[in-house]
């Protein structure tokens, strides 16, 4: 989604830069408003309201003839046919709001879903060669990177370098075979990335990546019993309970 990237990055970056979790936090608010507030005005809510009161009354039913089966069976038919008409009714509001969401979680996931590598921060790069390959890989840094591994190394299925850079961005070159390809870097402050891999047809450098650690929005020593959730998982999370609490503020079923 870089194409949002000179309209979205002047108004949110800087929030997202002082304080990913922030960020998020104040996304998942947003996007949770103005999907309620969408079923709140382009459905028709006496009739959700009905539709769920009829569920509610169907759950009823089937607790109390959980002895019979044969008659819960029948009251479960009825409750999934309501489940069915309260997803049609829905619908509209669905449609209006899926399109502008999706393009706002893919500027999201580009800037929200590693760590920027910072200026004179180590970090790696590895190539992926075709089997049957032998013979050296050479790694050719531009100016203002430093190798801290040996440029030239032996062909494996997969061969890594160390290297640490300035701000901006870089070139990288390997050579490998009778192939040289190059992967662009980017050293910086600010929560952006480069495509992570870059995929080589007809080449004997097959593969390069970038080795970007996720990032972690809460930080690397919070956890959530053990789960340390990335931008979507916390995003997830937070919109669950936004809104469940704004549909019952703002009565909408």
């Amino acid at each position: 989604m870089a194409f949002l990237d000179p309209i979205l990055n002047p108004v949110l970056l800087p929030l997202l830069n002082n304080s990913p979790f922030l960020g998020i936090l104040l996304f998942s608010f947003l996007i949770s408003v103005i999907i309620v507030l969408a079923y709140k005005y382009f459905t028709n809510q006496e009739e959700m309201k009905r539709i769920k009161d009829s569920q509610k009354e169907a759950q009823k039913r089937m607790k109390e003839l959980k002895d019979n089966p044969s008659e819960m069976m029948k009251i479960q038919k009825e409750a999934m046919g309501k489940n069915f008409e309260y997803m049609k009714h829905s619908m509209r509001a669905t449609l209006i709001t899926i399109l502008p969401i999706i393009i706002v979680f893919g500027w999201m996931n580009s800037h929200l879903l590693y760590e920027p590598i910072y200026p004179g921060e180590s970090y790696s790069i590895t190539a992926k060669f075709p089997p049957g390959l032998t013979g050296g890989a050479e790694l050719v840094a531009d100016e203002g990177t430093e190798l801290l591994s040996p440029a030239k190394q032996p062909v494996n299925s997969d061969t890594t370098w160390t290297l640490k850079s300035t701000a901006g961005e870089h070139f990288i070159t390997i050579k490998a075979g009778t192939t040289e390809q190059t992967k662009k870097v980017l050293i910086t402050t600010e929560l952006k990335a480069e495509q992570p891999v870059s995929l080589f047809r007809h080449s004997d450098i097959e593969q390069i990546k970038i080795n970007y650690n996720k990032l972690l929005p809460l930080g690397p020593s919070v956890s959530i019993f053990g789960w340390q959730p990335g931008w979507l998982g916390l995003y997830i999370l937070l919109s669950i309970v936004f809104s469940v609490v704004l549909r019952k503020v703002l009565k909408v079923y």
